[in-house]
């Protein structure tokens, strides 16, 4: 039998099978709630149960402690129903309708960007678009119902062509895939656009937009996506990474802070070698932004990257910084349950899933 979910604000209700996620059941029934990585990682879809009770299933520990269980928090993405609830949640913002679509993408560049890092270009079909708002992802399908999910890294001006930033992570599905047989012209079956990270409509408030690793794709397209409207909100860039080589993209950033008055930028390492010379930041990146924003109560938060940083960032920026929760946002990047059982995972390998990361 279907249990009926209502969200207590709006008053909205739906009906949520035993088998599927919360999420899952409302994105089903036009009822918009905010996502991120559909893994239990970002915390994005964060919620109270207020009457009912749910099964957690694969929500993770660093995003759903036990106290916050015992709580009544949850994740919507990976709770399941066990009987008719009253929720307490954000709904997600208007104008995130984009129709999702499947679609085939033939491979036109594929650049080394750094010596883990593929920048791969991606044309569609002539006269075909897909239409996405900046930060969005879209899941890169590989058959058998395995699919890897990756940020789209540039605005939706750029009509017909996608960019995707990926890591080789080695004993990946699809990442060995891309680095040691995949060329140029192939194709590949894309579906989206997916998730709610995406800048929000707040001209007066400054957003602090922290990246870590590759999770500098979605804050690239959100940088863009506003340098071409000629928006001249406030964007605090970090970026934070273990070495350099790691900032594979530094001179692109660095070139939005000196032609847009609006733009900073602020790189952080946490491993230089000596023989670098850095002299810029060091240390952890959510820990740069604290630093700088010692009261974050006025601004909006996006971050992006893994699941550890996310978590780190949520918690710190809520608890010391005095950022209110419905002003963070996040995407995080995790790995699918198949990459998890062939290579075992690290705190800084990034093959994204929805498997999302």
């Amino acid at each position: 039998m279907a249990y009926q979910v209502t969200i207590q604000d709006s008053q909205r209700t739906f009906l949520a099978e035993p088998d599927e996620t919360i999420l899952a059941a409302a994105l089903r029934q036009g009822v918009k709630l905010p996502y991120g990585c559909r893994e239990g990682a970002c915390g994005t879809c964060r919620g109270r149960v207020l009457l009912g009770q749910v099964e957690h299933c694969e929500a993770q520990l660093t995003a759903l402690s036990e106290a916050d269980r015992q709580a009544g928090w949850a994740l919507f993405c990976c709770a399941r129903a066990c009987s008719n609830l009253s929720i307490e949640c954000r709904e997600a913002a208007a104008g995130n309708d984009t129709p999702i679509r499947t679609l085939p993408a033939r491979i036109v560049r594929l650049t080394r960007a750094a010596p883990d890092v593929m920048l791969v270009d991606l044309k569609l079909p002539s006269g075909d678009r897909l239409e996405f708002r900046a930060g969005q992802y879209i899941d890169i399908l590989l058959g058998e119902g395995r699919r890897r999910a990756f940020s789209l890294a540039n605005s939706p001006q750029t009509d017909g062509c996608l960019q995707l930033h990926v890591r080789h992570v080695v004993g990946g599905r699809f990442t060995d895939r891309l680095f040691g047989q995949m060329k140029e012209r192939d194709i590949l079956r894309l579906r989206g656009p997916f998730g709610s990270f995406f800048l929000r409509d707040a001209p007066d408030k400054p957003a602090v937009l922290v990246a870590g690793g590759t999770g500098f794709a979605p804050i690239k397209a959100i940088v863009e996506q506003a340098i071409a409207e000629g928006n001249a909100r406030a964007l605090h860039v970090y970026w934070g990474a273990r070495q350099r080589v790691d900032l594979y993209l530094l001179e692109l950033a660095e070139r939005w802070a000196r032609q847009h008055a609006n733009v900073r930028f602020v790189p952080v390492l946490s491993d230089s070698p000596k023989g670098e010379c850095w002299r810029g930041r060091t240390g952890l990146v959510h820990a740069a932004v604290m630093a700088d924003w010692p009261q974050l109560g006025g601004c909006q938060v996006y971050v992006c990257g893994s699941p550890a940083m996310v978590a780190a960032s949520r918690r710190d920026f809520l608890a010391h910084c005095g950022l209110p929760e419905e002003e963070f946002f996040a995407d995080s990047f995790d790995f699918a349950a198949d990459t998890l059982e062939a290579i075992g995972a690290s705190d800084d390998a990034e093959e994204r899933v929805e498997d999302h990361a």
